[in-house]
C-alpha cells in the first residue's frame, strides 16, 4: 500500500480530479485508502458501481444523503448504463489550455477497470509519460481527457469489520477473516441481524433450522444457528464429502462467491450513519 501510495502521490499536482469507484452495496466500507492522499484538494467524483446488485430503496437513501452533503456521486450498472452524461460532466472541469487529467482509484474488485474501460470507450489508447511524472504510471487517452489507472489497494490497518464486509463482496480474500467457512458464518449472522437473510435464503430455497425466539438467543446460539444454516446450504448445493458430511469450507466458498457476484438478489449492507465500523480517517464522507 505504501509503495502504491507513493507512486500515485507523485501524480497529485498533475491531476485535475480524482474518480473514486466504490461498491454500491457498501458505499462507506469500500472507500479507497488512497483517496485523501491523492485528492489533495482536487475535485473528487465518486462512482458507485454494481448499482443493480444493491437494494433500490436503500440506494435512493444513499443518493439523497450524498445530495444533502453536496457530494458529486454517480451510480451505475457498468455493464448496461451509458456513461456519456458523466463524461460530459467531467469535461466541463477541464482547464481551457489542455485536456482534462484524472485518476481512477478504488479497492480491488469494485469495478474500477470496467469503469475505466467504459469511460475511455473505443478511443482507448495508451499514451507516453507526462513530463514530471514517474515513468511506470500508465496513462490512457480518451475523448478530451487523459486517465491514469491505479492498483487496487487495501488498507491493512483497517478495522477488522471492514475486512470482513470486504470479503463478502469479493474485495478482500476470505483468508483474512479465517477462511470461507468463517466468512460465510459471519455473513449469515450479519444478514439475519439486519433482517435481510430472507432475500438470500429465498434465492436458493434453503431449508432453515428451527429458530428460537430472537430475544432469547445468546451470541453462541446465533453462531450455532448460522452453522446449521450453512450445513443446509451445503446439502442444497451438493457440497458433500465421503459419508455424506457437508464440506463446510466449500459450502462457505459457494455462498460467499455467489453473494459477492450478486446471484442471491439485491442487498445493501450498510446505510448512512450505520455504526458498523470505526470511522476511517481517509474516508471523505
Amino acid at each position: 500500500m505504501a509503495r502504491g501510495g507513493r507512486k500515485l502521490g507523485e501524480l497529485t499536482e498533475k491531476l485535475d480530479l480524482v474518480i473514486e469507484v466504490r461498491d454500491a452495496r457498501a458505499p462507506f466500507s469500500t472507500s479507497s485508502p488512497l483517496i485523501e492522499k491523492l485528492a489533495g484538494g482536487k475535485s473528487v467524483v465518486s462512482v458507485l458501481s454494481k448499482k443493480d446488485l444493491a437494494d433500490p430503496q436503500r440506494m435512493r437513501v444513499w443518493m439523497e444523503e450524498f445530495a444533502r452533503q453536496k457530494k458529486n456521486v454517480w451510480a451505475f450498472n457498468l455493464r448496461r448504463d451509458n456513461l456519456e452524461p458523466l463524461r460530459k460532466s467531467l469535461l466541463r472541469l477541464a482547464p481551457p489550455y489542455r485536456e482534462l487529467r484524472l485518476a481512477v482509484v478504488g479497492i480491488p474488485n469494485v469495478g474500477k477497470s470496467l469503469f475505466l474501460n467504459m469511460l475511455l470507450g473505443k478511443s482507448r489508447a495508451k499514451v507516453g509519460g507526462i513530463p514530471g511524472v514517474t515513468r511506470d504510471v500508465s496513462w490512457y487517452k480518451g475523448s478530451g481527457f487523459l486517465a491514469v489507472d491505479s492498483p487496487g489497494i487495501l488498507d491493512p490497518s483497517s478495522e477488522p469489520g471492514v475486512h470482513r464486509i470486504l470479503s463478502w463482496l469479493g474485495c478482500a480474500k476470505a483468508d483474512v477473516v479465517g477462511g470461507h467457512e468463517a466468512a460465510a458464518l459471519e455473513l449469515i449472522q450479519f444478514l439475519r441481524k439486519r433482517g435481510i437473510w430472507n432475500v438470500v435464503v429465498g434465492a436458493w430455497n434453503i431449508e432453515e433450522p428451527e429458530e428460537p425466539e430472537e430475544s432469547s438467543m445468546k451470541p453462541m446460539e446465533h453462531a450455532e444457528f448460522a452453522e446449521k444454516t450453512l450445513v443446509n446450504v451445503g446439502r442444497r448445493l451438493g457440497c458433500l464429502m465421503a459419508g455424506g458430511k457437508v464440506d463446510m469450507e466449500l459450502a462457505g466458498r459457494r455462498l460467499v462467491d455467489s453473494f459477492a457476484a450478486g446471484k442471491l438478489g439485491p442487498v445493501t449492507l450498510e446505510m448512512p450513519g450505520d455504526p458498523l465500523w470505526i470511522p476511517r480517517k481517509n474516508c471523505n464522507f
